[in-house]
């Protein structure tokens, strides 16, 4: 009951910009849900790129980077770079 309350508490604290919203508006349901899941683990919603098999959302935490395909697959350990 305690790790519950923490872990409200602490995503009480996150807030979110406007840019931060939009993007979220942008992703599907079964991106959204497994963006929410990862944010229990650190990551952000950074940016979202379109491709021939629908948007792809990428997340960030520190230096790690994840994707989100539009089917909610989420890839821990993505081909992509990210430039600074």
């Amino acid at each position: 009951m305690q790790a519950l309350s923490d872990r409200e508490a602490l995503l009480e604290r996150r807030q979110y910009t406007h840019e931060q919203v939009t993007l979220w508006d942008k992703l599907s349901l079964a991106q959204k849900f497994a963006a929410s899941s990862m944010t229990q683990f650190g990551y952000d919603l950074s940016f979202i790129r379109n491709s021939n098999n629908g948007n792809i959302a990428i997340l960030q935490c520190n230096d790690k980077a994840a994707t989100i395909n539009s089917e909610g697959d989420v890839d821990t350990s993505p081909d992509i770079i990210i430039r600074p």
